[in-house]
C-alpha cells in the first residue's frame, strides 16, 4: 500500500466523523441536517442560483439535488422560480423562513466545528485547509470526482 491509501482513509473517516456529529448536533438544535445546511447555505451565497450550481459544488448527482431541493421548498425554506432568460431553468431562493433557518443555523455549525477541532493547533489547522483546498482546486479544475 502506498502513503497515500492511509492518508486517503483517514481523510475520508475524518469527514465522516465531522459531517456526523456536526448533522447531529444541528439536527439537535434546529431540526435540519448538515445537507440541507449546506444546500441553503449555497442557495444564499450564489446569486441566480440553479440546481446545477449545487450539483457542482457538492459533485452529487442532479436527481438527488433536485429531490432535496423539492424537500427544502417543501418545508418552505427555499423556492424555485423561473429563469428570466431560460425558461426551461429556475432560480433557487432563500423564503424568509429558509433565511431564518439558515441564520440560526450557522452559528450552530461553526460553533460545533471549533469544539471538535479544538484540540489541533491553530498553525497544524491552517495547514491542512490551505493543503486541502490546493488538493480539491486541483481535483475540481480536472473535473476528476463529478458524479457520473
Amino acid at each position: 500500500m502506498s502513503h497515500v491509501t492511509p492518508v486517503f482513509f483517514d481523510l475520508v473517516r475524518v469527514e465522516t466523523r465531522l459531517y456526523n456529529a456536526v448533522s447531529s448536533r444541528l439536527r439537535a438544535e434546529q431540526g435540519l441536517g448538515l445537507g440541507q445546511f449546506e444546500m441553503l447555505e449555497i442557495i444564499d451565497r450564489v446569486p441566480g442560483c440553479r440546481v446545477l450550481d449545487i450539483v457542482n459544488e457538492l459533485a452529487i448527482t442532479v436527481g438527488a439535488v433536485s429531490k432535496a431541493v423539492d424537500r427544502l421548498a417543501a418545508t418552505g425554506w427555499c423556492l424555485r422560480v423561473a429563469h428570466p432568460q431560460d425558461r426551461r431553468s429556475s432560480v433557487l431562493r432563500l423564503t424568509p423562513e429558509g433565511e431564518k433557518q439558515l441564520a440560526a443555523s450557522r452559528p450552530i455549525v461553526e460553533r460545533e466545528l471549533l469544539s471538535l477541532t479544538a484540540a489541533i493547533p491553530a498553525d497544524d489547522l491552517a495547514r491542512i485547509a490551505s493543503t486541502l483546498a490546493a488538493l480539491r482546486a486541483t481535483l475540481e479544475a480536472g473535473a476528476d470526482g463529478q458524479p457520473g
